[in-house]
């Protein structure tokens, strides 16, 4: 019954695709920038919902090459990578999976079974490589045991409630001692983590919640140093794109959140799935929506700090993306980030950094290959 449940939704939600054309599609003219590029890319996996595959690449002096591909238990939903690089989890509609990553081949581990019969919509690995906390949207988060060398379930998982049933999103703060879930029309919830804990990670309730400006939280994000914690909501702004980005500092001692004086900004679209805080810390990216049949945008922002009070900023220019822009991910080098878009034209995306404007995103590569849903880059 729960297998047909997200089934059903998946087809509903993500357009799939007819057939396979020619992978190489011209570049949108609606982006800002588009320029070519010789450099090269870690490697990067994402899921393609038509074919229920999962797609190895890397980009080799500016071409996307493809490692391999592999076909999926069933339905896939959602993905994360273990931040040793060694191990990516893949959630079905037959439960949960883990491969072993060697140069971008995988392996499945386990072995060829799920270490759980989940259906999770939202997952993160933490830094310890010894957790996968994940939720399957039916009103709890859950803190699976993993052997950090194998990644095969490690002891029972610890359950904790939450205050709704739809989860959209999961992520770690960078010193891996909180967990925030953005938790839709319910919020943002905050937990307490403690890798070292062998059964309670997690404590036995969340320590913090952001009430909504908006309708709904889509996504959430944490500033690589742990300086800010970003919350991507619908109508949170006015106007007609009225997505908004929130911004709280935060205090790593305590978890105590301030949300800051800008905030919240205009997100440049109406729906803020996906947000990258860049890895160098003084930019943040967001995907939007701008309708249910219409190209969406990564809107950039800039990140300045006077002692411990910060400013966001957002750039004058956009980057366009194909059709409901659904994850964002930047590669180990840091020279590119990668988008997928579940509404397709494209579906997938690539940009480098523009070389004479900080902060703004070129477009270089693009596919309508493969009706992507979700993208994650090996770190």
């Amino acid at each position: 019954m729960r297998m047909g449940r997200w089934a059903r939704l998946l087809l509903v939600g993500i357009p799939l695709i007819a057939g396979c054309k020619g992978f190489w599609d011209p570049v949108s003219s609606s982006s800002t920038t588009t320029t070519t590029t010789t450099l090269s890319s870690g490697y990067f996996f994402i899921l393609d919902t038509a074919t229920s595959q999962l797609i190895s690449y890397h980009i080799v002096s500016g071409a996307l090459t493809q490692v391999a591909s592999y076909a999926v238990e069933s339905t896939p939903i959602a993905m994360a990578v273990a931040p040793n690089g060694y191990f990516l989890y893949v959630s079905t509609t037959s439960g949960i999976y883990v491969y072993t990553i060697s140069s971008g081949v995988l392996t499945q581990g386990n072995p060829s079974s799920a270490i759980t019969s989940d259906l999770a919509t939202a997952m993160r690995v933490d830094s310890s490589d010894s957790w996968l906390v994940e939720s399957s949207g039916l009103g709890y988060i859950n803190a699976i045991p993993i052997n950090p060398t194998t990644g095969a379930l490690n002891g029972s998982p610890q359950q904790v409630a939450l205050s709704a049933t739809t989860v959209n999103q999961l992520v770690f703060s960078a010193n891996n001692a909180y967990v925030f879930a953005a938790l839709g029309s319910s919020g943002t919830m905050e937990f307490s983590f403690k890798s070292s804990s062998s059964s309670t990670p997690l404590g036995s309730s969340a320590t913090a919640s952001i009430g909504l400006k908006g309708l709904s939280a889509l996504s959430v994000a944490v500033d690589p140093s742990d300086r800010l914690v970003y919350v991507g909501e619908t109508a949170a702004t006015s106007g007609s794109n009225s997505g908004g980005l929130r911004a709280f500092s935060l205090n790593v001692s305590t978890g105590v959140l301030s949300e800051i004086s800008v905030s919240p900004l205009s997100s440049g679209g109406l729906g803020p799935y996906s947000i990258l805080p860049k890895s160098t810390g003084d930019y943040v990216y967001v995907a939007n929506w701008t309708g249910q049949s219409s190209s969406g945008n990564i809107t950039s922002f800039e990140i300045t700090a006077s002692g411990s009070s910060y400013t966001l900023t957002k750039l004058s220019s956009t980057a366009a993306t194909g059709i409901r822009p659904m994850s964002l991910a930047e590669d180990s080098t840091g020279d590119f980030v990668l988008a997928v878009c579940s509404g397709g034209s494209p579906y997938f995306d690539a940009y480098i950094f523009d070389s004479t404007t900080a902060g703004q995103l070129d477009t270089t590569l693009t596919s309508s290959s493969y009706a992507a849903a979700s993208v994650v880059a090996v770190p």
